[in-house]
């Protein structure tokens, strides 16, 4: 057993609580990581919510960074030294897994929002003795320390600054990884992205490296700094959206044409409508976000069916997390993923300031520095 410090979810839309709680002994496939860093993304806060039903009491926190203390007997892909990112867990064995497509794992929500090993464990414990979820993501990276299942790990070099790529782990991989991996848009096309948190300005990022020459940035927030920042990263059109019909301006950003691809990051009926209707012949339109269970978005039919068009949903970027992310290091080294412009670090003890900043759009990706 060791101690560890660590921010626990304990009730629906309530703060989280900094505790002292009990880390077991790791078992053969697990890896104890020391967390030098995590990021804190959507997901953390709609599970907080209850919006996705991981048991409470329970420590989230799904883009950790850290190095590796020790390794389990059956563990294969790191040692002690490591310096290690975080991912999402998957199984490994079923057919999606076996098929190189991870993010669509058959047994996705058993391995990343259970809160329990595949025994039925957990790895936390209170100081009265009661169990708290863990292996969130399979790593529960809102601890000083955690034992994480391989699956999730991706090593990088030990001079990459941990503290800036954690949040690689989640979101920033999805909305790249949406472009590069799933969308993979032409040189030369026209792209929308809606909703400019971290996942949305990922993708604006990789539009410009993939090549779109049409970048439209479009954010529901009051705050004009994030449309600003979406310009500096690669957009060449920026929207707010409540300023006009979005359809209209997205149709006129593309020169009556439409456009041929739209990313959506925020998961509401009224973008989805409006983005759909805005889509050039042959168009697709991608989801990302979450939205609560139950929420419907309307397309209307018949001009849609002369168009063509796709509707997709997105999970995880379509990435393989251990091939995927160290691309993603290779284009921040290289100044082409410059994702330290969207950061900003927090101690351990400021949480759930971070949380709120994240909500307000006052902060785009904050991250936890241990």
């Amino acid at each position: 057993m060791t101690t560890i410090t660590a921010a626990v979810a304990r009730e629906h839309h309530a703060p989280l609580t900094l505790e002292q709680l009990e880390l077991d002994d790791i078992r053969d496939d697990e890896v104890r990581v020391k967390m030098v860093a995590t990021g804190i993304c959507h997901t953390d806060a709609i599970v907080r919510d209850g919006v996705y039903p991981t048991p409470l009491p329970a420590v989230l926190g799904h883009e950790g960074a850290g190095v590796v203390e020790e390794v389990g007997k059956a563990v294969t892909t790191v040692r002690p030294g490591d310096h290690v990112l975080l991912s999402a867990a998957y199984c490994t064995h079923c057919q999606e897994c076996q098929a190189g497509r991870m993010a669509y794992c058959e047994n996705l929500f058993a391995q990343d929002f259970g809160g329990r090993r595949t025994d039925g464990s957990t790895a936390l414990t209170a100081e009265d003795e009661t169990p708290i979820s863990s292996h969130f993501f399979g790593q529960s990276s809102f601890g000083s320390y955690a034992n994480v299942v391989e699956s999730t790990l991706i090593p990088i070099a030990p001079d990459a600054p941990l503290e800036l790529l954690a949040p690689l782990g989640c979101g920033m991989q999805t909305g790249a990884g949406s472009v590069l991996n799933e969308l993979r848009p032409p040189a030369g096309s026209s792209l929308a992205v809606t909703g400019t948190g971290a996942v949305g300005l990922a993708a604006v990022m990789a539009a410009r490296v993939i090549g779109c020459t049409t970048v439209v940035a479009v954010d529901l927030h009051d705050s004009r700094s994030r449309l600003t920042l979406a310009e500096e990263l690669g957009a060449t059109h920026t929207v707010k959206a409540g300023n006009g019909d979005l359809q209209d301006q997205l149709m006129a950003a593309t020169r009556g044409r439409g456009v041929d691809f739209v990313l959506d990051t925020t998961a509401k009926p009224q973008v989805l409508t409006a983005a759909a209707d805005a889509l050039a012949i042959r168009g697709t339109l991608a989801l990302v976000g979450a939205g609560a269970p139950g929420t419907v978005a309307p397309f209307e039919i018949g001009q849609s069916l002369i168009k063509g068009w796709t509707f997709k949903t997105i999970v995880q970027g379509s990435s393989v997390p251990q091939v995927f992310i160290p691309r993603l290091v290779d284009l921040w080294s290289q100044g082409r993923f410059p994702l330290e412009k969207l950061i900003r670090h927090y101690d351990l003890a400021d949480i759930n300031v971070a949380f709120k900043d994240s909500q307000s759009g006052a902060t785009v990706k904050p991250v936890i520095v241990y």
